[in-house]
């Protein structure tokens, strides 16, 4: 629909805008300059620090530019004598209790309210009385508070509402006695709680991981782009004496907005952890010893060159950049080594020849929030995509129908349907969907799936959740981690391409890491070259290669990585050779490792990643690799040189990334296709046989233990809950357990000792033990475990 264009006057200038919109938002778009403090633009208005107050024509009283909407005829005046009086008079009042401490604040340098006073404050003060002082709050180990330098914009306040989806801040008390703070003791929990510090215009909220390192004028900015999750959030690396001090959101309106997850944004900490590799290290008389970068790659080379091809796991994690994968996997294939995989979390691998050239959301990150109804089929999107998942915040708050299907049931943050049951019924639960979208269509049971059909009576509210995304308008099925993760993947995708089919949905997929997408375009998987071309004869995936393995290679993975950390940790004992590439290991691959090569980090290198909606970003090193460490793909060129590799000459990474393009650009869209005549014979997952002391696992992996630069950053850790195992109430009175008390948990001849923690988000007969540290390392993701009252 059109809007009404009315003409207004601005500093007696005449501007046609689109009547309704607020003034200080016309204004912005003009250049014209109007304080304030409480607005930003992507907040609602709060109207209450009154610095944007302008002169209107016909008013007695200046008017605040962020709460006057704009008709026909209307006057402003941003410079007169009236304005500029009221600006003066509301900075005064805002400094009567501001602390005179701006030499010692983080925030000096680039604090609003210095820059805003200077402009439009007055030289002198009118008021001589003591300043009252706020009592500082302790919330967390992220943000650091001073809150007497407090003005109460609550900006803060609206953003842990709107934005963030938690109030953990709010407004205490009343007029010269207000202050913000939480209203019970207790650390801010949002994923998204940085974002806090950018949004505020004083020094009361300052990021404490780079509290009192630099000055704002010391520190020199560098364009990168976070190596987390699929987002590909814009950042900015600030750096000081040529180390990362801290990072801050790059603005992209149609990535991440104005936001960066906490993730994203204090990961920086494991740069330089003292776990890092720093040195060339090869393994001799049993100890690994340092030694040159010539010594180590040659040893690498003559290991791979003499290695039985047949018996060599290549594996890469794909949080690596797109130019490390594409070389990784084409050293291996140079070698003639086809056991090359990237998914190692994934267990199920029986329809990878059906998938799809890359798993992309299916529509841009932008239009996330235009859906009008989105199922999401194990998926914990506040966790595994936190800026996706506030684009689906955006959309549910819009009215959206969004529904979950999962092994548990999780805490989000915006209305939601969940269903959730134990991972063994997973698949018959989404079944009986798929036969209700199919009997609403009339529709004929695709052969594959008669089998498992035919038993299956579809609910009312199966029913109803097909005719819901039948009626929307934009739809979407979105795949996440734990549907990727489960033992019946295969099933799940397709039964989720068939519900999709019937109801007129895009299916789409949450990727896992920051370059899962890359990784697929690489061609770092046994089944297929670089741009989805078949390979033949495939190699092994993840699961088998690590049966028997003599030589594994891994490229930036550590055992945590994996689904079956037990597994990899008894490939690597049985091994004849391991090499590390990388810039992390963990104490595993220490006592294995045959050569280490330490590599870089995300601001170290230059590189690409492809994030969840399929764009290619591209940036550069901000900083030097720590001490012997090298850009990892510059190790793989040099290395692909040592092994006699002819086709290795590339002299920098933008090289690698165009003669990748130009393969995709080659195969001319002729990629796989997934239909419904392509589908398997599928049957129902049956459940593990179990005893009334066993359980079904359902694992997840922790918020801020995903990959090895997160679990670095010390501040991250310190967020990181204790390990426990959790159990439905039914089941912990069944074996007369309480809440805290310590249980005997098995899996094999493998046991440990953990307190227990009830939950109604667990289906009985299951198991919560979430994946990602030591604690969890011995177990498989999957199957089941043993629960006993500690002796």
């Amino acid at each position: 629909m059109t809007q009404e264009l009315v003409t207004i006057e601005i500093n007696d200038q005449p501007y046609t805008v689109p009547k309704g919109r607020l003034l200080i938002e016309i204004a912005d778009e003009h250049n014209i300059k109007i304080p304030r403090f409480c607005y930003h633009k992507k907040l609602s208005v709060a109207a209450n620090c009154r610095m944007c107050l302008v002169d209107m024509a016909k008013s007695f009283k200046p008017v605040p530019a962020c709460a006057t909407f704009v008709e026909a005829g209307m006057k402003f005046w941003t410079n007169s004598e009236k304005t500029q009086q009221a600006q003066q008079a509301m900075m005064s009042f805002l400094l009567i209790n501001h602390p005179l401490d701006c030499p010692i604040c983080d925030q000096g340098g680039e604090c609003e309210l210095q820059d805003v006073s200077v402009t439009y404050g007055q030289r002198h003060s009118n008021y001589q009385g003591i300043k009252r002082v706020v009592i500082d709050k302790n919330i967390g180990p992220l943000i650091a508070t001073e809150m007497t330098r407090c003005i109460q914009c609550t900006r803060c306040v609206r953003f842990g509402t709107e934005i963030a989806g938690m109030t953990e801040l709010g407004s205490l008390f009343r007029g010269d006695r207000l202050e913000i703070g939480t209203y019970i003791e207790k650390s801010l929990q949002s994923e998204l709680s940085g974002n806090m510090i950018d949004l505020c215009p004083v020094g009361a909220l300052t990021a404490k991981p780079s509290r009192y390192k630099a000055r704002a004028w010391e520190m020199q900015a560098h364009p990168s782009i976070a190596p987390h999750d699929a987002v590909g959030s814009n950042l900015e690396l600030h750096l000081f004496r040529k180390a990362v001090l801290r990072c801050v959101p790059r603005e992209n309106d149609s990535i991440n907005e104005t936001w960066l997850s906490d993730r994203d944004r204090f990961s920086y900490q494991g740069i330089d952890s003292p776990e890092r590799l720093r040195q060339p290290l090869l393994r001799r008389q049993g100890q690994l010893v340092a030694v040159t970068w010539q010594e180590a790659l040659q040893a690498a080379a003559a290991i791979l060159q003499q290695a039985d091809r047949s018996k060599v796991a290549a594996l890469a994690n794909p949080n690596s950049t797109l130019e490390e994968l594409y070389l990784f996997q084409g050293l291996m294939r140079g070698l003639n080594i086809h056991n090359i995989d990237h998914r190692l979390r994934q267990i199920d691998f029986s329809d990878q020849t059906l998938a799809p050239l890359s798993p992309n959301l299916g529509v841009s990150i932008a239009e996330l929030e235009q859906q009008r109804a989105v199922l999401l089929i194990g998926s914990n999107p506040r966790h595994e995509q936190v800026l996706l998942n506030h684009r689906l915040r955006k959309a549910a708050l819009q009215g959206a129908k969004i529904t979950a299907i999962n092994p548990r049931g999780f805490e989000f943050n915006y209305p939601i349907a969940q269903l959730f049951v134990a991972p063994s019924a997973l698949v018959k639960r989404l079944a009986s969907l798929a036969k209700a979208s199919l009997v609403a269509n009339q529709s004929a049971i695709p052969f594959a799936l008669v089998e498992l059909l035919q038993s299956i009576d579809s609910t009312e509210a199966d029913q109803t959740l097909v005719a819901e995304l039948q009626a929307a308008t934009h739809k979407l099925i979105l795949l996440g981690n734990l549907a990727v993760q489960h033992p019946a993947y295969a099933s799940l995708r397709a039964l989720a391409t068939v519900i999709a089919t019937e109801t007129g949905a895009r299916l789409g997929y949450l990727p896992e890491t920051a370059n899962t997408v890359g990784a697929w375009l690489a061609g770092v998987l046994p089944h297929r070259l670089s741009a989805g071309r078949a390979v033949t004869p495939a190699g092994l995936a993840v699961t088998a290669m690590l049966q028997n393995p003599e030589t594994v290679v891994l490229l930036n993975a550590e055992t945590a990585d994996f689904a079956n950390p037990a597994q990899v940790s008894q490939a690597l004992a049985q091994a004849q050779n391991l090499i590390v590439i990388g810039a992390f290991a963990d104490q595993t691959l220490l006592d294995h490792a045959t050569v280490i090569l330490p590599g870089s980090v995300f601001a170290e290198t230059s590189g690409t990643y492809c994030n969840a909606e399929g764009q290619w970003q591209s940036f550069q090193g901000a900083i030097e690799p720590i001490a012997q460490a090298r850009p990892t793909w510059k190790i793989l060129r040099v290395l692909g040189n040592a092994s006699g590799l002819p086709a290795f000459t590339w002299l920098s990474s933008e090289e690698v990334a165009l003669a990748l393009t130009a393969e995709l650009d080659a195969a001319m869209g002729n990629y796989p296709s997934y239909t419904l005549n392509d589908l398997p014979t599928l049957q129902a997952l049956q459940p593990a046989s179990a005893t009334e002391a066993e359980f079904e696992r359902v694992t997840t992996v922790k918020l801020y233990r995903e990959d090895g630069l997160v679990r670095r950053a010390t501040a991250l850790q310190a967020r990181v809950e204790d390990t426990v195992v959790e159990l439905n109430p039914v089941d912990a009175a069944n074996l007369a357990l309480q809440a805290g008390e310590h249980v005997q948990i098995s899996q094999g001849e493998l046991s440990l000792q953990l307190p227990v923690r009830l939950s109604n988000d667990l289906a009985p007969g299951t198991v919560g033990l979430a994946a990602g540290d030591e604690a969890t390392a011995v177990f498989s993701s999957v199957g089941l475990v043993r629960i006993s009252k500690r002796v």
